[in-house]
């Protein structure tokens, strides 16, 4: 008798292959058999007008702090995801010296937008070493399991202090070879990457840039060498990509011999360079490489409400004069003085936010219609605060007050600032479809306060699996395939992301009518009373984790079946 049999399912396996209907049987944590009608379990679930996925795997995420003290990694696991694989983008917590934790938390939180006073109140730092990190994670269950990368800038910080921190500072020959011996150390003790920042858009919260952006060829080369001498890892890479960028990073991997994946998006300020790095990774593929590119189901965008880190009026001596008062009695005050609520509008400054935003409104949107209904993340140009400003003679602020104060005040506006340079979605549509590009860019777990992304994975179900109105969408076997085996395979996670007999049993059943991302909103529950943008969703019945069930009807079952996995990825 098998474990768990689930009935007359819609079958999306993750191979790309056309869906089916079939009976999936599970015994343990892994599938047992597939097929028509299966025999007896001790669970059975009757799956008719139900799809049947693998688990999501979601490569980037920066749960490196939150999965050491919250076990039910929210707001990723209400999302279907069953592994999540973090320590991207060069910042993460070890290795790490006692005494110096505070500058890794600074740079967490410039980089990643995560509250310094949660970082520090909830991180135990019972590790020194990368390996000790991962012991410590070990011995924690959760609801999902997890995978840890080795960030660049904690190796410098740990090998060169002080002057690690500081790009522009050179290490020495000995001090290249200690940063190697501690990544080939991580690595062999099961750490799934080597991760680095090459971009300008991170600084630490003290205002000081990452300490990787500037690493030269020969920093590079030895901590490749190291990867090649530990036969483990892939290499991720966020960067601006400027002259000569992506011949350094190809370098690095030849040299290594390991797979390289590097977040690709578009950005205003070069809006065809995403173009020429995709040519990029198309090339080194042609050469024998594995280079994948890390994409987005919809636009990178902050999120602007009257809670959130950013909004219209953030900087305005009115606001800033309020910031004792708690959010329903600021948003009472809001309501009750017409006074104040002018003043926001009509008498605002010229400082650098006001300026910024004045633009940020040409290309900001209210999210969903104030009343329940389904939340468009590919919004027209003339959907804009601004241009529904102009067409009702009205000032951008006074109409961007006026939605932010619906819902009790807890409206908010999208402002998309990378993947809509052209006002649609038609280019990340193109990264989709691309065969060397898998999903990777929701962040979960980081800018708390700004963007709301680790709800991706159904996003790029509903949106390009059904409701796109503005273009063509993307078959469902693809999107799936994409999140799932796609991305297991990327970072040698060969045991799942595939509905196949001895396959882990991480496992989606969806109501696929009624999927959706529900508003996102903002909640105080992180360590000392943070405040983080959530997002829930509606649609799935169903989500396994290792066999066992985990999440039902949207609400944990307080199964914490979840375990660190370590990297086996051969030569």
């Amino acid at each position: 008798m098998h474990d768990l049999v689930i009935r007359n399912a819609t079958l999306i396996d993750g191979t790309g292959a056309p869906q089916r209907t079939a009976d999936v049987a599970v015994d343990g944590a892994l599938i047992a058999e597939i097929g028509g009608k299966l025999g007896p379990a001790r669970q059975e679930i009757d799956a008719d007008g139900l799809l049947l996925t693998p688990g999501w795997v979601d490569i980037h995420t920066h749960y490196d702090g939150q999965a050491t003290w919250d076990p039910y990694m929210t707001p990723s696991s209400w999302h279907g995801v069953t592994t999540a694989v973090f320590g991207n983008c060069g910042v993460g917590f070890a290795p790490v010296r006692q005494g110096t934790e505070k500058y890794l938390i600074n740079l967490m939180e410039g980089v990643e937008d995560i509250p310094e006073t949660a970082l520090a109140e909830g991180i135990d730092f019972r590790w020194q070493s990368f390996p000790e990190y991962m012991d410590a994670l070990a011995g924690m269950p959760r609801i999902m399991d997890i995978g840890a990368q080795v960030p660049h800038a904690a190796l410098r910080f740990f090998v060169m202090g002080e002057r690690g921190a500081d790009h522009a500072e050179t290490p020495t020959e000995a001090e290249i070879d200690g940063m190697g011996r501690l990544l080939e150390e991580a690595l062999a003790a099961g750490a799934l990457g080597f991760t680095t920042s090459r971009t300008i858009k991170h600084k630490a919260a003290d205002g000081r840039f990452t300490p990787t952006l500037s690493a030269a060829e020969p920093e590079l080369a030895g901590l490749a060498r190291a990867m090649k001498r530990a036969g483990k890892g892939v290499l991720q890479v966020n960067s601006d990509f400027g002259a000569g960028d992506f011949a350094n990073l190809q370098a690095a991997a030849t040299l290594s011999g390991r797979p390289l994946s590097v977040l690709l998006l578009q950005v205003d300020n070069a809006p065809d360079l995403w173009r020429e790095t995709l040519d990029h990774i198309e090339r080194a593929n042609a050469l024998g490489l594995s280079v994948t590119g890390q994409v987005g189901s919809r636009p990178i965008g902050v999120l602007m409400g009257l809670e959130t880190t950013v909004h219209p009026f953030a900087s305005h001596p009115a606001w800033t004069a309020m910031a004792g008062l708690t959010p329903a009695d600021r948003y009472r005050r809001l309501v009750q003085d017409e006074h104040l609520r002018r003043s926001l509008w009509a008498d605002r400054g010229h400082d650098g936010h006001t300026k910024w935003m004045t633009r940020a409104l040409e290309r900001a949107f209210p999210l969903g219609d104030g009343n329940g209904g389904a939340l468009n993340y590919e919004p027209a140009p003339g959907e804009a605060i601004a241009a529904q400003a102009r067409a009702a003679g009205r000032d951008p602020f006074d109409l961007a007050l006026e939605v932010l104060m619906r819902r009790d005040g807890k409206q908010l506006l999208l402002h998309p600032f990378e993947n809509y340079c052209d006002g649609n979605l038609d280019i990340v549509r193109t990264m989709l479809a691309h065969p060397n590009c898998v999903c990777g860019l929701a962040d979960a777990g980081a800018h708390v306060g700004l963007i709301c992304d680790s709800s991706s994975p159904t996003t790029l179900l509903t949106h390009w699996g059904r409701d796109r109105t503005r273009g063509e969408g993307l078959p469902l076997e693809l999107l799936v395939k994409k999140q799932t085996f796609d991305t297991a395979r990327t970072y040698g996670l060969n045991d799942r992301g595939v509905i196949a007999s001895g396959k882990r049993a991480d496992l989606n059943l969806i109501d696929f009518d009624a999927l959706q991302v529900q508003m996102p909103e903002v909640v105080y529950d992180l360590p000392a009373g943070g405040k983080r943008l959530i997002q829930r969703a509606n649609g799935y019945r169903h989500t396994f984790c290792a066999g066992v069930e985990t999440m039902r009807d949207g609400q944990s079952t307080g199964a914490l079946p979840g375990t660190l996995v370590r990297g086996n990825r051969p030569s």
